[in-house]
């Protein structure tokens, strides 16, 4: 079980003093929120750093006008797509008899394992609908939403048309879907996924970022060369989808022409 250094006393505080509607539905909501906003919060605040910009990928950053269309899109998303679908988190876990109390919680070791499953689980489905929503047939209805931002910054995780939040946001839900037993697997993996995709849009590549310890992790570069090129690197999470299928090509490509440069 978690520790008993202050978090028991507070989870069970919060058990005792909300009802299981409170804590699913309005509570998920503003752990979405605040952990999304604090993601976010070192990369806006990098930009006003000169020593930052060395870690920065594309040197041309998106200007604030285009920040603030994307801070709009993200609102109406969260506030008007994601929130019906967070409330109705209260109706899952009664349906699939999800716990709620400190007691039925899983180990730490277990829910480990449990968040990594849920990352491969989403990543499988992210690379191969993401893939899809390149096609030409319907990338300028949905996908083109995303890639106004070719330069990304970490609010443009969420910023995406509402039929591909709908679409992509599925693979959320699968791994839970599979194996949640508790409230606080959904919680956590809401803060490792946000971490995750709020990562891989930051713009900004520090080796020593802990996330790359995740064995095929792709990381902000890889996935910031997918909004400069629009083709290739299309999983979110790890790299062996692209490997698999082929769809890295031209990002070595990239990497070894910066390579040669480099030497020459």
């Amino acid at each position: 079980m978690f520790e008993k250094i202050g978090f028991e006393q507070a989870w069970t505080t919060m058990t005792d003093r909300y009802t299981t509607w409170q804590i699913a539905g309005p509570g998920s909501l503003i752990v979405h929120e605040t952990l999304y906003l604090l993601i976010c919060l070192p990369g806006f605040v990098f930009q006003f750093i000169p020593y930052m910009q060395k870690y920065k990928i594309q040197k041309k950053p998106e200007g604030f006008e285009s920040q603030w269309k994307c801070f709009k899109l993200l609102m109406f998303n969260h506030f008007v797509i994601q929130m019906p679908l967070i409330f109705a988190t209260h109706l899952y876990t009664k349906i699939f008899n999800i716990g709620y109390d400190y007691e039925s919680m899983p180990t730490w070791y277990s829910l480990l394992l449990q968040l990594y499953a849920c990352l491969i689980l989403e990543d499988t489905w992210h690379y191969f609908l993401h893939r899809a929503l390149h096609h030409k047939s319907i990338y300028k209805y949905v996908h083109k939403v995303h890639h106004n931002f070719q330069a990304p910054f970490g609010m443009v995780a969420e910023c995406v048309h509402p039929v591909e939040t709908v679409v992509l946001g599925f693979g959320f839900f699968i791994g839970p879907l599979m194996f949640c037993t508790h409230l606080i697997l959904l919680w956590t993996w809401v803060a490792v996924r946000l971490l995750e995709t709020i990562d891989v849009h930051s713009g900004y590549n520090f080796k020593w970022n802990p996330l790359h310890l995740l064995p095929f992790y792709g990381g902000a570069e890889v996935h910031d060369f997918h909004h400069m090129n629009f083709h290739g690197n299309y999983a979110p999470t790890f790299t062996w989808w692209d490997k698999i299928c082929g769809t890295d090509v031209q990002y070595k490509e990239y990497k070894k022409k910066l390579a040669d440069e480099k030497q020459n």
